[in-house]
């Protein structure tokens, strides 16, 4: 995906002393960096490579600095516009539209992958101190645009946009409440770990190296109706330990620094419970042992992302894959009222006397 550089973001690199043509020639601009860029006569991409003193010498050519892209938005801490006409400038500002923008870009990949269908979904990115942009209520993700995003503040009250907001942005709410770090969230329904939501099961550990590293352990929880504060609260007491989270019965939620990182997180925990489930109909999944997981979980804290395992599990609990099963008769249902299975010898003799009387009983009336 291509990058997009603000106003912003072209002073920063003039006060630094790099040169607006090392810009990448695919890069996109909101209109006042467009601005900038007339008012110095630049053409992005078009940097003529230096020459280095290492050329002399035969060693090798250099003519970029890898950077990893970030798109991770960051606001002034107090700095929430306080009138209504500081709030319209802010919703249509150069820099929310951008990631207005994304937010529809992702939603048209969840759309895509099949992760949602009819009106499913809901995405969130914070944008202030009590401000988050959220998808509306009663619309295909695969067709927004950025007039479609709506605004509201952290209790869920919208505050700008012309469609009414989703009613499940209390569950994305309650994860930003409980963990600072969740500047973003995704929540779909994608087949496989949709599935595992519905089991009330959760894929075990020490399979694969990725969704270790990418996605730590996953949470589930237990369910609560859509929307309400009940679940918010259920969801979001999980997210201070899992950035991926199956809702039981219902479906996935994930976070991340921004809304590209939530997306990733989806996609890793759906095709991690399809790699489970396929694994389990050729012989079930083998672990590699807790010394590799060990391994990757210092990797992802590395990485700067959130894992309980090490401070707050035993060593005999980190991997548990020997306590998944695929159930393959008929379950029990949540009814109370369950007979004995015939075949367990656990049936109560005098109770089926009991029970037989009252017919003969009731029979010879």
């Amino acid at each position: 995906m291509s990058k997009f550089y603000t106003a912003k973001d072209l002073e920063k690199m003039i006060a630094s002393g790099t040169c607006l043509k090392t810009l990448p020639s695919d890069a996109k601009f909101t209109p006042m960096a467009r601005d900038i860029l007339r008012k110095h006569k630049v053409k992005p991409g078009t940097a003529a490579p230096t020459a280095t003193a290492g050329v002399a010498t035969g060693s090798s050519v250099k003519i970029h600095t890898p950077v990893l892209p970030d798109a991770e938005y960051n606001w002034k801490p107090g700095g929430d516009p306080k009138t209504a006409a500081e709030l319209e400038k802010f919703f249509y500002s150069p820099e929310i539209q951008v990631l207005k923008e994304r937010i529809c870009h992702i939603g048209k990949r969840i759309w895509d992958k099949g992760y949602v269908d009819g009106n499913g979904g809901n995405i969130t990115v914070r944008v202030g101190d009590n401000l988050v942009l959220c998808t509306p209520t009663l619309i295909s993700k695969g067709f927004m645009t950025p007039d479609d995003i709506c605004m509201v503040d952290l209790d869920g009250n919208q505050v700008a946009g012309t469609r009414p907001r989703t009613s499940e942005v209390n569950t994305h709410l309650g994860i930003m409440k409980n963990e600072p770090k969740a500047k973003s969230c995704v929540h779909a329904h994608p087949v496989y770990a949709t599935a595992f939501a519905v089991a009330g099961v959760t894929p075990p550990s020490c399979l694969i190296p990725e969704p270790e590293v990418f996605l730590g352990e996953i949470g589930l929880a237990s369910y609560q109706t859509p929307g309400t504060p009940e679940n918010a609260q259920e969801v979001g007491q999980l997210a201070k330990k899992h950035q991926s989270i199956l809702m039981q019965n219902h479906g996935v939620i994930c976070w991340g620094k921004d809304v590209e990182d939530a997306y990733w997180k989806m996609e890793n925990t759906d095709a991690f419970c399809q790699t489970v489930t396929v694994s389990m109909q050729i012989g079930g999944p083998k672990q590699y042992g807790t010394d590799k997981l060990k391994e990757l979980i210092n990797i992802r804290k590395n990485l700067g992302m959130p894992d309980h395992r090490l401070e707050e599990l035993k060593e005999c609990e980190l991997c548990d894959a020997d306590a998944y099963t695929i159930h393959t008769s008929p379950q029990p249902t949540s009814c109370g009222c369950q007979l004995p299975d015939a075949n367990t010898g656990d049936i109560d003799e005098a109770l089926v006397k009991q029970i037989t009387d009252m017919i003969v009983k009731e029979l010879s009336k």
